[in-house]
């Protein structure tokens, strides 16, 4: 039974709900913890690593995405304390997104020939951008992703992020437990497995699409030691597809302290 989703974004980043919506999300969804990992970007109602939220703990996390070789991953950091490395390096970040969802519109409204009703702001990435496009065409989010904005499109711009090596640091300088988002959905699973040999956790509960084997990711764990964290990677307002049970939940809290 899921009992902590470590893995959810809010209207902060790409996310549809709000920070109190997704704790009340997940009230409905019998969870006891849930984590807040918004994109590139701490959520600033959040003033503890660790709150607690009515009958619900509410875990601050961040997923950052880095770039490590020929591929990039996502690293997920919980229980942030906010540094001045971390909140400059967020900012630069956020920056460039804006500057790349300008573009990603511009692209859009040429190839189009409509205007694209969003204005790039702070949080805004291609999951705004294409139900922007969705409300003034006939095309759907998938489709607008499929055609034009997946990173093989023709209006895909790619992003300015940091190495792996920068992003592990600036997050453990700052996290009490730093670990490889959904490691089996990259190109090369294998090679952002051996990145594990420097972090504290995988995810290992994770839905992914059509069948996977774990095998790999549990052979990781027993490698290095790492503690298996998991989530829905929610990004609407259904919680707990994937996750931890209570004793699962229970090994982070205790990295935690709480």
């Amino acid at each position: 039974m899921v009992v902590a989703d470590l893995h959810a974004h809010t209207t902060n980043s790409d996310g549809t709900l709000t920070l109190s919506g997704l704790v009340e999300a997940a009230g409905e969804a019998g969870l006891d913890a849930v984590a807040v990992t918004d994109h590139d970007r701490l959520h600033p109602a959040v003033d503890e690593p660790v709150a607690r939220r009515g009958d619900v703990t509410l875990v601050h996390g961040i997923e950052l995405r880095v770039a490590a070789g020929e591929q990039r991953v996502d690293l997920l950091g919980y229980g942030v304390r906010e540094t001045d490395a971390l909140a400059e390096e967020c900012a630069r970040l956020q920056r460039d997104r804006q500057e790349r969802a300008r573009a990603i519109v511009e692209c859009l409204e040429e190839r189009l020939d409509v205007s694209v009703p969003i204005e790039p702001g702070p949080g805004v990435g291609r999951p705004h951008v294409a139900r922007a496009v969705a409300e003034v065409t006939d095309r759907s989010v998938q489709d607008v992703f499929d055609e034009f904005i997946g990173d093989d499109g023709p209006c895909y711009v790619a992003r300015d992020v940091p190495s792996f090596e920068r992003g592990r640091d600036l997050l453990a300088g700052s996290c009490a437990l730093v670990g490889l988002a959904h490691p089996l959905r990259y190109p090369d699973p294998e090679a952002a497995l051996a990145l594990c040999d420097s972090l504290d956790a995988v995810e290992r509960a994770y839905p992914y699409e059509g069948t996977v084997d774990p095998a790999p990711v549990d052979e990781a764990i027993e490698t290095h030691d790492l503690v298996p964290t998991g989530g829905s990677d929610a990004h609407g307002e259904e919680l707990g597809l994937a996750g931890l049970d209570e004793a699962e939940w229970e090994r982070i809290r205790e990295r935690l302290s709480v």
